[in-house]
């Protein structure tokens, strides 16, 4: 897949390229819906498959404080987009000067001049432009003067919900994981670099990874079944997000017991991609107390785990 990160690299090269909008931070199955359309018209006319999209996203720079945190990581994203099988990412430096682009400029300058498209296919919900002035019919209307169709992709629903990155992050700060990754198709995910903790997990018998994350928002405090990316392999462990109450900290960590790993990650990258939530985090009244819930959650982990391996 090629990433494009300045436009001015822009000079019509494609082959009849098949355009979506969007910022498509969850990834999830509606964003799915539409990435599957847009590949089959590209082979169809044996074109091009290509996302357009933005970075930062567009509310960092418009309105910072209203900002939501975006479930993904611009890694992660690009990566997914591959995995889907997008051809070409054009990723556009948001700034303030882009967002007061007028609908008509950003469509004739940008997607017809320069990417050349001949189709565009969007979300129901989505507006471009100075403003968000620009609406599906708008550019509906711009694409019989400039030559390029444009197809509106209806909400996907599941189980009679609307598929939507606002409910995801709902959901992931619930804890709702099996939910969440439902309308995913696929776990959610943490990811960053392992760091050195205080090593009390290997005293209790149980070492951890401790993870500096990279994400901007994390499941609900409590322990979880998890599966462990790292160099291209996969491990089953626990995780667990919290502040350690039974020995008085406060900060919100994210810890993963590896099982059967003895390998030394300080400094790597790694990915925590969540299975189920097991509980709560509890205080514990002593060590031995804490020792035998662990084991209880190592031993739910690997029941849960085998079942998802069937």
């Amino acid at each position: 897949m090629q990433i494009i990160r300045d436009l001015a690299q822009l000079k019509r090269q494609f082959s009849y390229p098949v355009v979506t909008l969007g910022n498509y931070d969850g990834v999830h199955l509606g964003h799915q819906q539409i990435f599957q359309k847009v590949m089959e018209r590209a082979r169809k006319m044996s074109g091009t498959s290509v996302i357009f999209t933005f970075e930062p996203h567009p509310l960092k720079v418009l309105s910072p404080s209203t900002a939501p945190p975006l479930l993904n990581t611009f890694r992660r994203k690009m990566e997914l987009f591959e995995t889907y099988g997008i051809d070409v990412v054009i990723c556009a430096e948001f700034t303030r000067e882009f967002a007061a682009t007028p609908p008509e400029d950003f469509i004739k300058n940008i997607l017809v001049n320069q990417v050349g498209a001949k189709e565009i296919l969007v979300g129901y919900d989505y507006a471009f432009g100075r403003g968000k002035q620009g609406t599906t019919d708008a550019m509906a209307e711009m694409g019989k003067h400039y030559g390029f169709q444009v197809d509106v992709i209806p909400a996907y629903t599941l189980h009679e919900e609307v598929v939507s990155t606002t409910r995801l992050r709902e959901l992931v700060r619930q804890g709702e994981i099996r939910k969440v990754c439902a309308l995913l198709g696929r776990c959610y995910a943490s990811e960053g670099i392992v760091i050195a903790g205080d090593h009390r997990g290997k005293t209790l018998g149980f070492p951890t990874a401790n993870l500096q994350s990279h994400n901007e928002i994390f499941p609900k405090r409590g322990v979880y079944a998890v599966q462990i990316e790292y160099r291209d392999r996969l491990f089953d462990g626990v995780a667990n997000i919290g502040t350690h109450p039974t020995f008085g900290e406060g900060k919100v960590t994210i810890e993963v017991h590896i099982f059967n790993f003895h390998e030394e990650i300080y400094g790597q990258f790694v990915r925590v991609l969540y299975r189920e939530r097991l509980r709560d985090e509890k205080t514990f009244d002593s060590r031995a107390s804490l020792v035998r819930q662990i084991r209880q959650d190592i031993e739910k982990t690997r029941k849960i785990l085998q079942a998802y391996g069937e």
